[in-house]
């Protein structure tokens, strides 16, 4: 599932509503034969990002870098890499 910028110009209550669809639609729900989803999420909101995802790849002048666990992320590493100055260790 490819998510474009899914919260742009949404109210704060929405956003936290989109967020639990996020998360219900990526883990599955067995209960009613839901599978689980693998969602790219595309946000320029830096929280957003941290917050929702497990994995975080950035891309630069059309080179996406690799993939890495949301927790070797901040807002600054994840804008250093956005702008081809680095990427966290």
């Amino acid at each position: 599932l490819l998510l474009d910028e899914p919260t742009r110009g949404i109210d704060v209550a929405s956003k936290s509503q989109i967020y639990e669809l996020i998360d219900r639609l990526a883990a599955g729900d067995p209960e009613h034969d839901i599978q689980p989803r693998a969602i790219l999420l595309v946000s320029s909101y830096l929280p957003e990002l941290l917050g929702v995802c497990d994995r975080i790849a950035v891309m630069h002048r059309g080179t996406l870098g690799p993939a890495r666990p949301a927790s070797a992320w901040t807002e600054h590493t994840l804008l250093l890499a956005a702008t081809g100055q680095g990427t966290p260790a």
